[in-house]
């Protein structure tokens, strides 16, 4: 599909998503989190961005803002990537995308199996903020922690690890 420079295209419960770029904060919140998540990850796994994702049983293909795959995955010259094959999905929500995040891309990053799913919720009601979710199955998730902007976010095995989100922007 020929999509505009600077949006994405997605297949969200069948039907197309098209996004525009996201703002400065979002893409600031994202590039924070892929650099913190480094450190921590298993040998031979690495952090993407703009890669799709198929999702089984949905009729979907997401672009997370992050996943965390194994670089064998990135190179074996299969065009397309299961969800389940990555070890955690970051979204970080934006106005126009919030809603997706927090349901559709909820369940059906669930129904794939993928083990964590890290949602950044820059725009809801309350204010910022975070949840990692785990344990899948079928298309719901358990909420393993919540927190604001400025909490740690313990990431489980294979991560082990907390990540800083204290200079995270809220604007």
């Amino acid at each position: 599909m020929d999509v505009p420079p600077g949006w994405k295209a997605e297949i969200i419960e069948g039907s197309i998503v098209m996004s525009p770029a996201p703002s400065k904060p979002h893409t600031v919140v994202t590039s924070k989190v892929h650099r913190r998540l480094l450190p921590a990850l298993p040998e031979g796994w690495d952090v993407y961005q703009n890669v799709d994702v198929r999702i089984p049983l949905r009729s979907g293909v997401f672009q997370p803002d992050l996943v965390v795959l194994p670089e064998a995955l990135m190179l074996d010259g299969v065009p397309e990537t299961r969800a389940g094959d990555a070890a955690l999905v970051v979204e970080v929500t934006s106005p126009g995308n919030a809603g997706r995040d927090r349901v559709e891309k909820l369940a059906g990053y669930a129904r794939a199996g993928v083990p964590l799913y890290l949602l950044v919720d820059r725009v809801p009601p309350m204010g910022p903020v975070i949840t990692l979710f785990g344990e899948p199955q079928r298309d719901v998730y358990q909420t393993l922690w919540t927190g604001k902007f400025g909490d740690p976010i313990p990431l489980p095995a294979p991560f082990d690890c907390s990540l800083d989100t204290g200079d995270f922007p809220t604007g």
